[in-house]
């Protein structure tokens, strides 16, 4: 870093602009020091724990958490013991009066949720329509009403919304809020217009995603607890994936990593959406599953209902086609696992409705064609459910704001 020289003796001074960096940065640690310290549900940081977690002195964090509480991003809990001696402290949480929200598009429903920055899903909104084929404009449309009632509610319960994230089943550039490719939505190079979703939250809509936010998810508020290196596979109409190495997103050079969906499992299989033939999704993809046990046409989530009650009454066609289904997921997963050399594997989206009897054949096919790389103790349904994607997206939209939060304490 630059210094200046000053007359007398020959002393240094910070250069324009050093001092409030370094101030940036200590409220970036206090925030996340806030963020991370609380593993007791029924227990808060003080501004002492949080000196000795930074290594900052007792005075600049005082100063630092003033300067947040100002912003209300952090807020006081009330009163909460160090130890069994001395006066208790007063007790820090990340403000339930500001949070961010989390949107998706799939292809058969649109959501949006509101977290607020202590983690807690506020608000959740789905609205059940079919996307595929039509134009973008339409769906962010549809989108905006969702946000609005999402909104209104947060404004009713006294949250200022921050900023956002919106989740995209298909290949995007983050950078310019471009879907680069969504074959499920019949999209290509689609510029979204991202502005008019959260107008006034400063962090504006940031778009990802659909299968990274749900990995990321299931790190922050699932079996990302107990596992570090797995794949997520995210079923909907399609198969997405995500890689997480090390308890870290793995997205490749351009974002693109964790494509499961388009391995090719049977070289001569149906062809595929995205141009190929034999891919994964052909054969575990919803309309793969519906078609081969015999579910008649209707909404998505209808259908789904059936296929569980049917797999339930132990209908053979209806087992046979989520165990087939089973199967291919097992071969794609030993091929990521060894290549990837992942331990993990994580069932998510309408996988987690078909777990008791999609699990067991994705066992056996890791048995089969990876034995020993994935054990069957780490082959894990998913307790996300369908908000698995728009919690990623909300999460990182929160981890934004516990990354640079100077810029909100600035406006607030």
């Amino acid at each position: 870093m630059s210094r200046e020289k000053i007359a007398d003796g020959g002393a240094v001074r910070p250069a324009p602009g050093r001092v409030e960096d370094v101030r940036r940065g200590n409220l970036a640690r206090v925030l996340a020091a806030i963020a991370q310290a609380r593993t007791d549900p029924r227990r808060y940081p003080t501004r002492a724990e949080l000196a000795s977690l930074t290594g900052l002195t007792k005075a600049s964090v005082s100063s630092l958490v003033a300067e947040l509480a100002d912003s209300g991003l952090v807020m006081e809990s009330g009163a909460t013991r160090d130890g069994e001696r001395g006066r208790p402290g007063v007790g820090l949480e990340l403000s339930t009066r500001r949070g961010v929200v989390g949107l998706e598009i799939n292809v058969d429903y649109i959501s949006a949720g509101l977290l607020d920055l202590g983690g807690a899903l506020r608000a959740h909104r789905t609205l059940e329509c079919r996307n595929r084929g039509r134009s973008p404009e339409s769906v962010m449309a549809l989108l905006a009403g969702l946000v609005s009632d999402v909104a209104a509610e947060a404004a009713a319960a006294g949250i200022d919304i921050l900023g956002g994230g919106l989740a995209v089943p298909g290949l995007v550039d983050t950078a310019s809020g471009t879907v680069s490719s969504a074959p499920n939505l019949q999209w290509h190079s689609v510029a979204l217009q991202l502005d008019g979703l959260l107008p006034g939250a400063p962090l504006g809509t940031v778009l990802y995603n659909e299968a990274n936010c749900a990995a990321l998810a299931e790190l922050w508020y699932g079996h990302g607890q107990d596992f570090r290196d797995y794949l997520f596979v995210s079923g909907e109409v399609g198969v997405g994936g995500g890689l997480v190495i090390g308890s870290r997103l793995f997205a490749g050079p351009h974002g693109q990593a964790g494509e499961v969906g388009h391995v090719v499992v049977d070289p001569s299989g149906p062809d595929c959406s995205c141009g190929g033939r034999g891919c994964l999704e052909t054969f575990a993809g919803q309309e793969a599953i519906f078609a081969q046990a015999g579910i008649p046409a209707g909404a998505a989530s209808v259908r789904l209902g059936q296929l569980v009650e049917q797999l339930d009454a132990g209908n053979a066609s209806a087992t046979s086609a989520v165990a087939r289904a089973g199967r291919y997921l097992g071969i794609a997963a030993a091929s990521t696992a060894r290549l990837m050399n992942l331990s993990a594997v994580v069932l998510g989206g309408h996988f987690t409705r078909m777990g008791p009897w999609i699990a067991p054949a994705v066992v056996r096919s890791l048995a089969d064609h990876a034995p020993g790389v994935v054990i069957p103790g780490r082959v894990a349904v998913s307790e996300l459910g369908q908000s698995a994607a728009l919690l990623g997206a909300a999460g990182s939209a929160l981890r934004s704001v516990l990354a640079a939060p100077s810029g909100l304490t600035q406006a607030g």
